[in-house]
This record gives C-alpha cells, structure tokens and sequence, in this order.
C-alpha cells in the first residue's frame, strides 16, 4: 500500500461471494481456506506525500483471516 487509511471505512458494501472470485485459488492459496467475499468501502487515506483524500478502496476479506490485498480505486471527493 502506497497509503495510510485514516478513518473508518464506510458505505461497505460486497462485490462478490465464493466462486465468483476471479482470484479464489491464490487466495486460498496465499492466505488459507475460508469464505472469502470481495468487498468494497469508501474511506479517507493519507498518500505518501502527506494529502489527505477520500478514495473508495477494495479488499478481500475472510472470517477468522481478516482484510488482505487493499487496493484504492478511485477518489470521491
């Protein structure tokens, strides 16, 4: 991650479930078996150079595993 998350992340919201990952082998792979759901939310992150912006971010996250692979995707402000 080139970024910091500031705040909490909010308007969560799931992309995908189960076999409709694209990614699900190397995920299970990498991070082990589990319901693996493809999520998104909208947050406010610090950049390298110290700006502060919203951004919608998307992660993987499994129960007992927790979020992994933290991307941003756009800004929202």
């Amino acid at each position: 991650m080139h970024f910091e998350i500031v705040s909490q992340i909010s308007e969560v919201e799931t992309i995908a479930t189960g076999r409709r990952i694209r990614d699900l082998p190397r995920l299970r792979r990498l991070y082990g078996r589990g319901r693996w759901r493809k999520v998104k939310g909208v947050a406010l992150i610090r950049l390298r150079s110290g700006t502060l912006r919203r951004a919608e971010l998307h992660w993987y996250e499994a129960h007992g595993i927790g979020r992994k692979e933290i991307k941003r995707k756009r800004y929202v402000d």
